[in-house]
């Protein structure tokens, strides 16, 4: 991933040009990379471990969000 210079051409401009973007697209994928971390970290802080059911667990359901249809 990331720029590749083909040949040597004879545009100067063309070939710093390319090379400041590899600097870029790395310094930005630390940056990225850094940030993701730190929101992993702060997000598994407040993270509960999750209960695990069972077949045959009895549990209690809500049906607060469920439309119900009457059939005749």
């Amino acid at each position: 991933m990331g720029f590749k210079l083909r040949t040597k051409g004879k545009y100067k401009g063309a070939e710093k040009f390319v090379g400041r973007m590899k600097k870029v697209q790395e310094k930005a994928k630390v940056v990225l990379t850094k940030a993701q971390e730190d929101m992993k970290r702060y997000a598994d802080r407040y993270r509960a471990n999750a209960v695990e059911y069972k077949v045959g667990d009895l549990v209690l359901l809500s049906t607060k969000d469920l439309k119900w249809q009457m059939v005749r």
